[in-house]
């Protein structure tokens, strides 16, 4: 398996993603890599980590969430990996959920969204960004 972190989605993901339909909740898993330390597009001169640049972003993000009817349901610090491979694991993990795609495509249109984006691109080396929705099955809800 390939594994590619990206910062921006390429035309093919973002047509599918505007044009599959789907009114359930969706649920985006974030797994980030962080730079070292920030490089803003515009030039300026900052002593911020990428890490700490992007954490800007993410708190800009939590407060536009509800504002769509999302929220934001986990995050946390990559300790090590328990099962598989990989070459380089990520720093952090995200999982935010939207009440559906046009809610998502709401919020990043949104101007107060435009303003904290660029924390997002001066801190992350890279992403994943892997939606999922509800799952369905036996194994769900097992333990209840």
């Amino acid at each position: 398996m390939r594994v590619h972190n990206a910062v921006v989605p390429t035309q093919e993901q973002m047509e599918g993603f505007l044009t599959s339909e789907t009114d359930s909740p969706i649920f985006m898993l974030n797994l980030l890599t962080f730079k070292e330390h920030a490089e803003y597009e515009d030039g300026r001169d900052t002593s911020l980590s990428g890490r700490e640049a992007y954490g800007l972003y993410a708190v800009g993000v939590a407060k536009l969430l509800p504002k769509v009817g999302g929220s934001l349901e986990f995050g946390a610090d990559v300790e090590r990996l328990m099962l598989g491979d990989v070459e380089e694991l990520w720093d952090q993990i995200a999982i935010a959920m939207y009440p559906s795609r046009a809610a998502m495509l709401e919020m990043i249109q949104m101007p107060e969204y435009g303003e904290i984006s660029v924390h997002r691109t001066a801190g992350l080396a890279g992403q994943l960004n892997i939606e999922t929705v509800s799952a369905k099955g036996p194994w769900v809800n097992a333990a209840s």
